[in-house]
């Protein structure tokens, strides 16, 4: 065969890999962390058209055609889901309202952040990207696929209700300042948050007695929608909040209206995880190396995660990058394994937990036969501090690869390698600086 051949032979095989492989590909001899089955040593995993095909033991039969990719003595996961994440830019409400339900993260995340290629090293392939938190209501969130794209639609992800994100708000004294319209006091916030649901409800109830009638519908009103899709159940409530009184405010403004949060950060969760479990709502967690930064997260255990998990509370740990570095997402579960969450949960809470949170557990978080083929290769134990991302998988394209130089450099980048404002890499030849 010619080399010219070879090179166009070659490449073909390579375009074909960017639509998703029409070709089966089949990963074997690695570790397979499934997330929803057992643990399967010495492991196959066949991919094709963007979809998990098949997921086997070593005597699993690969397809005819396929090519083989010999992974032996590595760890493969399902792709990392990250449940709350700042990256790209998702900048939501102003100093003009304290309450801003209509602001979306679809009109300000930048598709082309290198922030995104950051999460890919850190083996993240979903994101639920979120406004900040300095408002009672933030604005509404998106969850996106770690796909190569130049516009935003391109990452999009819809959850199993048909709405493509929720809506971020909070409590405690991120929302809590001076300027005018915005609450004092922990009480205000409460207070404003149920006068905007209860407005909402007398909108929704226009709505369903106007029925077919068009003429019968209220005046459209962009801050009501949102907040008539979380009454529906359509669009799901992530709540900022940490001290248990905050905790036990968003469980009781829940009951009120009809809808189930979910709560991030939840730093005093374990003195209330019986409270937290008997409403059946999720948490989704952070832990931090060093804590600090405010005075209500000066409770912050990392123990947290094991105390949840043993109340029956449905937890997943998030990045909030850059509060922790999205490189370092698997180090986050390890510290929970190292104060007694169950290695099997942590696995969990790092995928198909978080998948749950988002409701997009029947697309990703597991390795499941028909799901898409969202996959992490490690180079051994997944919470170990000497294991590396190797590769990153999405729907069956090869997104990350440690091998490569431009990829290797946005993972061992170090300190301000992504300028935090623009979300870029700061070229420095890729070494630890």
């Amino acid at each position: 065969m010619s080399k010219k051949l070879q090179t166009l032979l070659f490449a073909c095989a390579i375009a074909s890999f960017a639509f998703g492989q029409s070709t089966p590909i089949a990963f074997k001899g690695a570790t397979i962390h499934t997330a929803t089955g057992a643990v399967i040593r010495n492991g196959v995993l066949v991919v094709q058209n963007g979809r998990i095909f098949i997921v086997g033991d070593a005597n699993t039969t690969v397809p005819v055609g396929a090519q083989v990719v010999d992974v032996t003595g590595k760890v493969i996961l399902p792709g990392l889901v990250d449940t709350h994440s700042h990256l790209g830019g998702p900048a939501g409400g102003d100093n003009s309202a304290a309450l801003s339900p209509d602001t979306r993260a679809l009109d300000a995340v930048n598709p082309s952040s290198d922030g995104f290629k950051k999460a890919l090293a850190g083996g993240i392939t979903t994101i639920n990207l979120m406004p900040g938190s300095g408002h009672v209501m933030s604005g509404q969130t998106i969850y996106v696929k770690m796909r190569e794209g130049n516009k935003i639609e391109d990452l999009l992800l819809t959850n199993n209700k048909g709405v493509y994100g929720g809506l971020k708000m909070a409590n405690g004294t991120n929302p809590m300042r001076a300027t005018p319209g915005f609450p004092g006091t922990r009480s205000k916030t409460a207070a404003m948050a149920r006068d905007l649901f209860l407005k909402a409800t007398e909108y929704k109830t226009k709505i369903d007695k106007a029925g077919k009638d068009s003429s019968k519908l209220p005046p459209r009103d962009l801050r009501m929608e949102p907040l008539v899709e979380v009454l529906q159940g359509k669009r799901l409530v992530h709540f900022h909040t940490h001290k248990a009184n905050d905790i036990l405010t968003v469980i009781r403004l829940g009951k009120e209206f009809g809808f189930a949060p979910v709560l991030h950060h939840v730093t005093e969760g374990y003195m209330v995880a019986d409270e937290i479990a008997k409403a059946k709502l999720s948490c989704s967690i952070i832990n931090i190396e060093a804590p600090g930064g405010k005075m209500e997260a000066i409770n912050l255990w990392n123990g947290n995660g094991s105390t949840l998990e043993k109340a029956g509370v449905l937890t997943a740990i998030h990045t909030d990058d850059g509060i922790t570095d999205s490189r370092f997402f698997l180090r986050s579960a390890a510290m929970s394994v190292r104060e007694g969450m169950s290695y099997a949960e942590a696995i969990k809470a790092l995928t198909i937990n978080g998948a749950k949170m988002l409701e997009l557990e029947k697309r990703v978080g597991s390795l499941e036969k028909g799901k898409d083929a969202d996959f992490v290769i490690l180079s051994g134990d997944p919470f170990s501090v000497y294991t590396r991302v190797l590769q990153t998988w999405v729907e069956g394209v090869k997104r990350f690869d440690f091998n490569k130089p431009a990829d290797k450099a946005y993972a061992i980048g170090g300190y301000k390698v992504y300028d935090a404002d623009r979300g870029e890499l700061h070229h420095h030849g890729g070494e630890d600086q």
